[in-house]
């Protein structure tokens, strides 16, 4: 029998090794490693393959670790360690172990966007520190970056030339209607302005951001929003379409979740808002806060596979 090669070998087979070892069966170390059960399955197979013995006895009771196998994970153990502990000298070599990232953003951004991101950020650098500040309008996220109170800004697109700025995504604006009556009775097709006329109109006060670009949206359709009560909370404009009160215009991103029975329809004219990240143009940006970026950028494309990688670029306006 040939000897082991330790060049065939890959970390992803003893990763696997190693979950299987900790978790006690395929299943349960797949769902860690967020990989199929047949990948983990292979990579095992394709393990014992290329060092000539078994490694795991399977069974009912799930995968119990061979004498040879208990003594091949303690030695993949070290060599993940010792892959750990290289990573972490990097990142101190970087700077990226301490440090601060402080966010500006609207409360959708934060609602909707940041948390996954910055969940895998912490699990890669725990002890840097996440700073968010919620604004209710956008200027006030540019404000915050040019006078240095924060890193990395989530605004409308596209923004000023002093900032270097990529576009996120674009969240089209939808009208959101109370309950029908009778129940599951159509809306018209298509909805138009007379059709949302009919409706008493809830909206933001003028000087909520989002309201004043939704205004300039429509000014280009030589439309003018005439609200019949105004109220600044998105959730309390929410609960009043859903008692019947009136209806509104919101982003799709802002009304998430939409309550239950209420009825949603498509604007006359299409408009939707162009949210991306700015920061500082420029700026001697700390290397947490290029990691948190390029995290942003990965998780990012990740959910949004087939949106072409040069929208995530910086410069793209």
């Amino acid at each position: 029998m040939a000897k082991a090669d330790p060049h065939r070998l890959k970390l992803s087979q003893l990763r696997a090794l190693v979950a299987i070892a900790d978790r006690g069966s395929f299943s349960d170390a797949a769902l860690h490693m967020e990989l199929s059960q047949s990948a983990v399955s292979h990579a095992i197979a394709t393990l014992e393959e290329e060092l000539g013995v078994s490694l795991l006895n399977r069974g009912r009771q799930g995968a119990v670790l061979t004498p040879v196998g208990e003594q091949i994970t303690e030695e993949a153990r070290q060599v993940l360690r010792s892959l750990y502990a290289l990573c972490r000298r990097a990142d101190e070599a970087k700077g990226l172990q301490t440090g601060e990232v402080r966010i500006a953003a609207f409360r959708s951004v934060a609602t909707h966007i940041l948390p996954e991101v910055i969940r895998q950020f912490r699990q890669q650098y725990p002890e840097v520190v996440i700073a968010i500040d919620e604004k209710s309008h956008y200027e006030m996220v540019e404000s915050d970056l040019r006078q240095g109170r924060a890193d990395v800004g989530f605004t409308y697109l596209p923004s000023r030339d002093e900032f270097e700025q990529w576009e996120l995504l674009r969240d089209r604006y939808i009208i959101i209607l109370p309950p029908s009556s009778p129940p599951h009775a159509p809306l018209p097709q298509p909805f138009t302005w007379q059709d949302l006329a009919a409706y008493p109109l809830i909206l933001t006060p003028n000087d909520d951001g989002d309201r004043q670009y939704l205004d300039r949206l429509l000014h280009g359709w030589d439309q003018q929003l005439q609200p019949a009560y105004v109220v600044r909370e998105d959730s309390t404009i929410l609960s009043m379409v859903e008692r019947g009160l009136g209806a509104t215009i919101m982003a799709s991103l802002a009304a998430e979740p939409i309550p239950a029975g209420l009825r949603v329809a498509e604007l006359p004219q299409p408009l939707e808002r162009v949210i991306g990240v700015i920061v500082l143009r420029d700026a001697l940006l700390t290397p947490p806060v290029y990691a948190f970026l390029e995290r942003l950028k990965a998780v990012w494309l990740q959910s949004h596979a087939a949106q072409p990688a040069s929208d995530l670029a910086p410069g793209s306006r």
